[in-house]
């Protein structure tokens, strides 16, 4: 399992002490608001920030970090990723996961004549305007959407390493 992800995105500058705005990949803003240091990514690059600050304002969250004191310096990090490891992530609920532990989870279906069959794996989750949408690669290297919906997926076993198909025909 993953152990370090991206859980949020530097956004603009926000007012004139420095502050940036921080969008949420989870929707959630109580853990990110909690930490008293961050790491953001920029391409290749990882450096670690002493957060001074951080509010809730008009639902967004907002950080001042320790040395930004301008929008111009604040400006600089716009794009950044937020880069969290696990224990300050978003709590999950039982039936959540997150997007670094699924992919390359192999996709199988369950067929009555041939058993287990791998489909292919997931490449990414991408969000859509109905809800999440999982990327699979085929063995053919075709990528295919399909819903995140229990309709659709059944079982999702990261320590197995799988997630069980439902309805192979969204492949086709």
């Amino acid at each position: 399992m993953t152990e370090r992800f991206v859980v949020g995105l530097v956004g603009a500058p926000f007012g004139l002490q420095g502050f940036v705005k921080v969008r949420s990949l989870s929707g959630e803003y109580e853990h990110l608001q909690r930490l008293t240091q961050v790491v953001l990514r920029q391409g290749d690059e990882e450096k670690t920030w002493e957060v001074e600050a951080s509010a809730l304002v008009h639902e967004a969250l907002v950080m001042k970090f320790k040395g930004i004191d301008t929008p111009e310096g604040a400006k600089t990090l716009t794009g950044a990723e937020l880069v969290s490891d696990r224990a300050h992530a978003a709590p999950l609920q039982s039936d959540e996961f997150y997007v670094e532990d699924l992919r390359g989870l192999e996709v199988v279906g369950l067929f009555a004549e041939e058993g287990e069959v791998v489909l292919g794996c997931i490449n990414n989750v991408i969000e859509g305007g109905g809800g999440s949408l999982v990327e699979i690669r085929l063995p053919s290297g075709e990528l295919k959407l399909v819903p995140f919906r229990n309709e659709f997926f059944g079982d999702i076993s990261l320590e197995r390493g799988r997630a069980v198909l439902r309805e192979p025909w969204v492949l086709a």
